[in-house]
């Protein structure tokens, strides 16, 4: 992608600016002032999963005020466990739906910062900074907005090592530069947090024609990664392994697209990847204690582990390595490996990293299950974790 010449947030200096691109030119003027409503999309990669919602969060999203709703463009439910009291960064966050639906999930000690690249979208989420204060009883706003980069969260203002948790709802694929954005976040995350993203993903790298298409591009599609290459970007910027949470197929459901498209496949899917020290810590067996909110019966952590109470599971080292460095650390009751008879510890699932294979195994599970849109729950999840 060709580079403008206009620089923001730069120092006097001029050094480490971010450039704009021909890429963020677009993306801006196609969510500032293409799309008005969720309904100007051009195909489903972008709409919210039919799938059904925990009823806390569902409860949670009525509260967010219905203009900020419309302008929404995100793809999944980008909610990870454990928030109360967190430091919360939302890279992309448009109107600011998940900010003001997160804010009441971290609580009023608890903050969420939104940054976004796009001046109009930004408008209508500080328009309502106010409204959500007082819906949600706060005595000060536990959201700030930025204006900014994905790409150069240090120009923003974001600093090093401020944030427990990052998310991001079909974003990081409009970013022409998804390494950078990958660093940028594992920098500002504190040691033990978590980038917890939505986004589409292909089954193979696509073509020129596909990647410079500025509609495709803007409906999520253009910029899609190849699942494979997440698992190669992750390792290089210093992540844990990318562990699959959920994945959806995208069905596009636009004949013009899917003639430019052809036969590349999509599929939307939600990961988790946790900044942990690269130590050695040999795998154990944990108890799930029950206490975080809205996870009271268990808590699907992946598409491999489910945690029940006080039920033995064993994890192997990541995992356990996650658990011990991360918000989870007082969640789990930790025990060193073979102090229990096999019977009484349950083995997790084999699974996959490979969200096309994902999908399959979720529709064996789930036959009648909707497809399209992005990002759904967990089969398991509406029979244990109401």
């Amino acid at each position: 992608m060709a580079e403008r010449e206009e620089q923001h947030g730069c120092s006097e200096s001029g050094k480490g600016c971010f450039v704009d691109t021909t890429t963020h030119v677009d993306v801006k003027n196609y969510y500032g002032s293409i799309l008005k409503k969720t309904s100007d999309l051009k195909s489903n990669a972008c709409l919210t999963t039919s799938q059904p919602i925990p009823a806390f969060i569902r409860q949670a999203l009525e509260k967010v005020h219905p203009e900020v709703t419309a302008r929404y463009y995100g793809c999944g439910v980008v909610v990870p466990p454990c928030l109360e009291g967190c430091r919360l960064l939302d890279l992309g966050s448009g109107s600011g739906r998940d900010c003001y639906m997160l804010s009441q999930l971290v609580g009023e000690h608890g903050h969420v910062t939104g940054i976004d690249m796009t001046e109009d979208q930004l408008a209508v989420a500080r328009k309502y900074s106010d409204h959500h204060m007082q819906e949600f009883g706060y005595r000060k706003s536990n959201v700030t907005f930025v204006q900014g980069y994905i790409e150069a969260l240090s120009e923003a203002g974001l600093n090093q090592n401020s944030f427990d948790v990052i998310i991001s709802n079909c974003v990081v694929n409009l970013s022409p530069d998804k390494r950078r954005v990958l660093s940028e976040a594992y920098r500002v995350l504190k040691d033990g947090g978590e980038l917890y993203f939505s986004d589409v993903y292909c089954s193979s790298r696509l073509p020129d024609n596909i990647k410079n298409h500025k509609v495709l591009w803007g409906e999520c599609l253009g910029g899609a990664l190849w699942w494979e290459d997440l698992m190669q970007l992750a390792q290089e910027v210093g992540f844990s392994t990318p562990r699959l949470v959920t994945a959806n197929i995208v069905t596009v459901d636009n004949k013009e697209l899917e003639t430019i498209i052809g036969d590349y496949r999509f599929v939307s899917a939600t990961y988790r990847l946790f900044k942990i020290p690269q130590v050695s810590i040999k795998g154990c067996t944990v108890i799930y204690n029950g206490n975080i909110t809205g996870f009271g019966k268990c808590l699907d952590f992946d598409a491999r582990y489910m945690f029940k109470v006080d039920e033995m599971v064993d994890v192997d080292e990541e995992v356990a390595s996650i658990l011990t460095h991360s918000r989870f650390a007082d969640e789990f009751t930790f025990q060193p490996p073979g102090e229990h008879t096999q019977c009484n510890v349950r083995k997790p699932k084999v699974g996959t990293v490979n969200p096309f294979e994902l999908v399959l195994q979720l529709r064996a599970a789930s036959p009648g299950s909707s497809t399209g849109g992005c990002c759904g729950a967990q089969p398991q999840s509406s029979a244990c974790c109401k």
